[in-house]
C-alpha cells in the first residue's frame, strides 16, 4: 500500500462524486534482500524498503508521483504496465521511446490518471532493471464493476522469478560471444509476493477476489490452489465471463483475477503452488527448485501441508477461450495487416540477438516520441526518421490493425503491446508453423485475404499474449490512441536482445490540437543524461532523413559462419594470443639464468656438458 497520505485521501472515496489527488515521493535506491533465504544481494527498493509498495486506487483518482533516483550507479524509469495513457503518451515510462532515463541524483514526475479498473503493475523499463526488484502491483477498483458485491475481500498475489546475480552482472555475460546459443540465465528461485513460505490468512465460507500478477523477468508459472476452484473474471484489465479453472498458466506481465470461495470449516490449511515452466530453460541446474509453495491458512495453529506432486500441467486453463464481459465483437474489417517473424541469431560480434523480420532493435539517441513531435508535420509520418534499427511501423488513425506473429524459435514468448489491449483472434499449437503471409503493402486491405469464418465472434482481449514455439498468433486492435507504443517480448532477456518493434500511431494527430507536450522536468533529465531532445533517431535536426551517427547493432556474421564456428574462432584466437604471449615471455628471459630450488639453471642444456 502507499503511505498514510494516500489512505487519508482514499477515505474520501465513500462518496462516488469525490476522487483522490495524491502526491507521493518514491526514492529509488539500493537495499539488501534475501527473499529465498539462500543468498543476500542488492535489490532496488523504494524509500529504503523492499518489496516495493503496492499502489491501490479507485477509478477517477490521480497520482502525482515524484521519482528520485538515489541508485548512484544506474539510471531508472517507471512504466505503468497496461495503462493506455490516452493523450498522455509521455507518461508511459519506456526509456528511449517516451522519455530519457532518469540519471542518478535526478528526479522525474509521473502524473497518472486512474481511468481503467482492474489489475496492473509498474516496473522499471530500463535495461532489464526490474529484475533487480523495481516492480510492484497496481490495483484500481471500480465501485460499479461487474463483480462488485460477489466477493467480500481481496487477495493480491504476485509470482516471480529471482536471481542471485544482478542484471548488471548477468546481462553482459548473456549477450556475449561465449554464449553463442543465447541460453538465458536460469533463475535460482520462484517467489510468491517476493518471498517464500507465504501465508495468506483466510476465513471459512468467504469469497475472495484473488488478483494474480506475474512480475518476473523470464519464467512463466503454473499456479493452483489445492482443494479450491478458481473462477476467472479478469485478464489484463479486461473483465470476462466467469470461467472455471483448476490451474492457470501466467507469463511474465500477465494478470488474472479470479473468485475463490473458501471451505466452511477450519480443519485444514491448503497449499498455494507456483511452478516455473521448465520448458523455457536450456539447462536445469542440479540444485534447481522451480516450485514455490505458500498457504491458504484457515487456522495458523494447524499444519502447513507440503504441496502434492503433479504429474503434468495439462489441466492449465486455455485463456484463448475467455470471453470479455463487454462482448466487444470481432474487428472483422481489417485496414492494415502485416507480419512480424521472430528468430534468434548471431551477429558479427559472435553474440546471440533477437530479431523481428531480420532486424534487431537498437534504442535511438532521441526518444521516438520526441522525434514524432519535433521533425515536423509530414516528416513524422515517415518511418525513416525513427531510425534504421527501431523496427518502426506507422499506423493511420482509427485503422483496424491485424498483426500476424510467426515464431521461428523453439520457445514460448509472451508479447506485450503498450497503449492498447487487443483481440486474440488466432493462436496455434506448438510446431504449427507460420500463418499465411499477411499483406505487407502499406495500408492495404486484408479483409478479402483472411477467412474469418472460424474466428471467435467475441475474441478474448488482453495486453500480453504468448506464442507457442514454432507457432503463430494473430491479433487485432484499433489504432485509436495517437502516440508511440512498443510491442515487445516480455521475457526481459529477449527484449534486451532486441525483440522489440515500434508503432508510431496516428503521427499527424499527435501534432494536432490538443497537441501532446513534454513537461519541462522530462526534458531536464534528458539534458542531465546528455541526450538530445529533438530531431531524428540520430539527433539530426537539420536533415531529418540523414541518420548518420545513429545507434546500430554489430554487423552481420560473415556468410557461411555459424555460431559454433565463431566460438571456435574466438577461443582459437585467445589460445593463439596466450601462446604468443608465453613465447614472448620466454624470449625475454636471460638464457644464462638458472632456476632450481631457489637457484638458477640454464633453460637450454648442452648435451655435451
Amino acid at each position: 500500500m502507499l503511505s498514510s497520505r494516500w489512505l487519508a485521501c482514499a477515505a474520501l472515496l465513500c462518496s462516488p462524486t469525490l476522487a483522490a489527488i495524491v502526491v507521493e515521493d518514491f526514492r529509488v535506491g539500493w537495499v539488501r534482500a534475501n527473499p529465498d533465504g539462500k543468498f543476500e544481494r542488492p535489490a532496488i527498493g523504494v524509500n529504503g524498503a523492499w518489496p516495493v509498495p503496492q499502489i491501490t486506487a479507485t477509478v477517477g483518482d490521480r497520482l502525482i508521483l515524484n521519482v528520485h533516483n538515489d541508485l548512484g550507479n544506474a539510471s531508472t524509469s517507471l512504466h505503468f504496465h497496461g495503462f493506455f495513457q490516452n493523450g498522455t503518451n509521455h507518461r508511459d515510462g519506456a526509456v528511449g521511446v517516451t522519455q530519457c532515463p532518469i540519471p542518478p541524483g535526478e528526479s522525474f514526475t509521473y502524473d497518472i490518471d486512474f481511468v481503467q479498473a482492474g489489475t496492473y503493475w509498474y516496473h522499471s523499463h530500463n535495461h532489464g532493471q526490474y529484475m533487480d526488484g523495481l516492480r510492484g502491483a497496481i490495483v484500481v477498483h471500480d465501485p460499479a464493476g461487474p463483480y462488485e458485491g460477489e466477493y467480500e475481500d481481496e487477495i493480491v498475489l504476485s509470482v516471480s522469478d529471482w536471481y542471485h546475480g544482478t542484471i548488471s552482472e548477468m546481462l553482459p555475460a548473456f549477450i556475449n560471444v561465449e554464449n553463442p546459443t543465447g541460453a538465458e540465465p536460469v533463475p535460482q528461485a520462484a517467489l510468491l509476493n517476493d518471498t517464500q513460505n507465504l501465508q495468506v490468512l483466510v476465513q471459512p465460507g468467504k469469497t475472495y477476489l484473488v488478483r494474480l500478477v506475474n512480475i518476473g523477468g523470464f519464467a512463466s508459472h503454473y499456479v493452483w490452489f489445492e482443494g479450491h476452484t478458481m473462477l476467472i473474471v479478469e485478464v489484463d484489465g479486461v473483465w470476462t465471463e466467469p470461467a472455471e479453472a483448476s490451474m492457470v498458466y501466467i507469463t511474465p506481465a500477465q494478470r488474472y483475477s479470479f473468485l475463490i470461495t473458501t471451505k466452511n470449516d477450519t480443519s485444514a490449511n491448503f497449499a498455494i503452488v507456483a511452478s516455473m515452466d521448465e520448458e523455457l530453460f536450456d539447462v536445469i541446474p542440479d540444485n534447481q527448485n522451480s516450485n514455490v509453495t505458500g498457504w491458504l491458512v484457515y487456522d495458523d495453529a494447524k499444519l502447513l501441508p507440503a504441496a502434492a506432486l503433479v504429474g503434468n500441467f495439462d489441466d492449465a486453463h486455455d485463456d484463448f477461450e475467455l470471453v470479455p464481459i463487454d462482448a466487444q465483437p470481432l474487428l472483422d474489417t481489417v485496414d492494415h495487416s502485416f507480419s512480424l517473424d521472430v528468430k534468434m541469431d548471431n551477429l558479427g560480434d559472435g553474440a546471440n540477438y533477437a530479431f523481428f523480420n531480420n532486424k534487431t532493435y537498437m534504442m535511438p539517441k532521441v526518444p521516438s516520441l520526441y522525434t514524432a513531435l519535433t521533425v515536423g508535420s509530414g516528416n513524422n509520418t515517415s518511418p525513416i526518421v525513427y531510425g534504421s534499427h527501431t523496427n518502426t511501423h506507422v499506423l493511420r488513425h482509427n485503422d483496424v490493425i491485424e498483426l500476424v506473429l510467426n515464431n521461428y524459435d523453439d520457445g514460448r514468448h509472451p508479447f506485450h503491446l503498450h497503449g492498447h489491449n487487443f483481440q486474440v483472434v488466432r493462436r496455434s499449437d506448438e510446431d504449427a508453423g507460420p500463418y499465411v503471409q499477411a499483406i505487407d503493402e502499406e495500408f492495404a486491405s486484408a479483409t478479402e485475404d483472411n477467412d474469418d469464418d472460424d474466428l471467435p465472434a467475441v475474441p478474448m482481449r488482453r495486453d500480453t499474449v504468448f506464442v507457442e514455439g514454432n507457432g503463430h498468433f494473430v491479433i487485432r486492435f484499433r489504432a485509436d490512441n495517437p502516440g508511440v507504443w512498443l510491442f515487445h517480448c516480455h521475457i526481459e532477456w529477449h527484449m534486451d536482445q532486441g525483440l522489440v518493434t515500434t508503432f508510431i500511431e496516428a503521427p499527424a494527430e499527435l501534432l494536432a490540437a490538443p497537441r501532446q507536450t513534454i513537461p519541462e522536468n522530462h526534458l531536464a533529465v534528458c539534458r542531465a543524461a546528455g541526450m538530445p531532445i529533438a530531431g531524428n533517431a540520430a539527433g539530426n535536426t537539420e536533415d531529418v532523413f540523414n541518420l548518420k551517427g545513429e545507434n546500430a547493432p554489430p554487423k552481420l556474421l560473415p556468410e557461411g559462419f555459424t555460431a559454433k564456428g565463431y566460438v571456435a574462432l574466438f577461443f582459437s584466437t585467445v589460445s593463439a594470443l596466450l601462446g604468443m604471449a608465453v613465447i614472448s615471455w620466454y624470449g625475454l628471459l636471460d638464457p644464462n639464468a638458472k632456476e632450481t630450488d631457489g637457484e638458477h639453471e640454464p633453460l637450454i642444456h648442452d648435451d655435451d656438458e
